[in-house]
């Protein structure tokens, strides 16, 4: 049976920078969601890009609250680096995103796909909020497929990498890429594309892209719920490995096959926990609703609809 990681500690990775051009990254795991956060900074200028930063949620009691984020600024001071972009790659389903309250705290733009105006659309009529979301006020950027940005004296550049939501995208940095909800861990497979919006159809392809970069390429996944042959997370594996070895995409795999495992999995999986209240948050890009005359925010959730 996989391992349940809910009880380890925030675990923190330094993958070091591999040469000229090579970003250091730090991958800080969240045990709350099994989501991996990430720091990917350039070594030279010590310029920073924090990427899918969690801001902590507690469902039973609706209540928000900050340690995955201070822990993320603890080692961008303790590492002597300076914030430029604070990055999502797409709306998160399981868990909300701190772009806000990073924003607030550093100074720095916060980003997302462009295609997130489509996401947006697509929920204001599932929570029936038709002047909800205006992702062109609530993020500083939002960037097109093939679009670059620079991290110091380092390229970024996007990614559209859709199937697990219409407008995801990956970040690619030398030879690191933030790929996101597409692969899991090298010994796991892939991940869900059932959510509205998604396919996996698109989530195909987008691997596929994703595995032609060249093989040294360090993959640095979104997410790791465990597994039977582990005993701690794992999150980083190279391009090469995954084609070697993915379970559900390693070379030779048949599209037909991948669409059919992946459909039969997907039908198995529950909805995440925080999701109905996640995606109201972060298509306000991570902004609480606004208050209500009593001071306080409160969250809409559609009944008997899911």
């Amino acid at each position: 049976m996989p391992r349940d990681y809910s009880q380890d500690t925030r675990i923190v990775r330094h993958s070091p920078s591999t040469g000229a051009g090579s970003p250091d990254v730090w991958g800080i795991y969240d045990p709350d969601t099994g989501s991996i956060q990430y720091i990917c900074a350039d070594p030279e200028t010590r310029q920073a890009a924090l990427i899918d930063v969690v801001l902590n949620y507690d469902p039973a009691h609706a209540a928000t609250s900050e340690e995955s984020l201070e822990q993320v600024l603890e080692i961008v001071a303790g590492e002597g680096l300076e914030v430029a972009w604070v990055l999502d790659t797409h709306p998160h389903a399981d868990h909300l995103m701190a772009s806000a309250r990073l924003r607030a705290r550093t100074g720095a733009p916060t980003a997302i796909g462009a295609k997130v105006r489509e996401i947006a659309a697509l929920w204001r009529g599932f929570y029936n909020t038709p002047e909800a979301f205006d992702p062109d006020r609530d993020f500083d950027r939002l960037f097109a497929d093939g679009e670059t940005f620079a991290l110091g004296n380092l390229e970024m550049r996007v990614m559209l990498s859709p199937g697990h939501t219409l407008g995801s995208i990956s970040y690619i940095c030398g030879d690191a890429g933030f790929v996101h909800d597409t692969l899991m861990h090298v010994d796991v497979g892939t991940s869900r594309a059932d959510f509205p919006g998604g396919t996996t159809e698109d989530l195909w392809a987008s691997i596929q892209d994703i595995l032609a970069l060249p093989g040294e390429t360090r993959l640095f996944v979104g997410h790791d719920y465990g597994s039977a042959s582990r005993d701690t997370p794992a999150w980083e594996a190279t391009v090469a490995e995954h084609r070697a070895r993915n379970p559900h995409v390693k070379a030779g795999t048949e599209r037909q096959t991948f669409l059919d495992l992946r459909a039969a999995r997907d039908a198995t999986l529950p909805l995440p926990d925080r999701m109905l209240a996640a995606l109201q948050i972060n298509l306000r890009g991570g902004r609480l609703p606004a208050p209500e005359d009593d001071g306080r925010s409160y969250l809409k959730i559609p009944l008997n609809f899911f």
